[in-house]
């Protein structure tokens, strides 16, 4: 009996993945999320990159 339960949560769990990857595919939400993080990540990059080569002129200074 607990067995059958077990297999079924797994059938619901699956049928509700497949209906979830269906809406996805469906509205090309994951371009639409990915077309939303270009501004944050680009800033991360930029913030990284100027704190990366602060960094490395204050290392320099330091040699001289």
């Amino acid at each position: 009996m607990i067995v059958l339960k077990v297999l079924a949560i797994i059938a619901i769990v699956l049928v509700v993945l497949f209906f979830l990857t269906l809406v996805i595919y469906f509205f090309n939400l994951d371009m639409k999320f990915a077309a939303s993080l270009i501004k944050p990540l680009t800033a991360y990059y930029n913030w990284s990159k100027n704190r990366r080569e602060a960094k490395k002129h204050k290392q320099e200074e330091q040699k001289e």
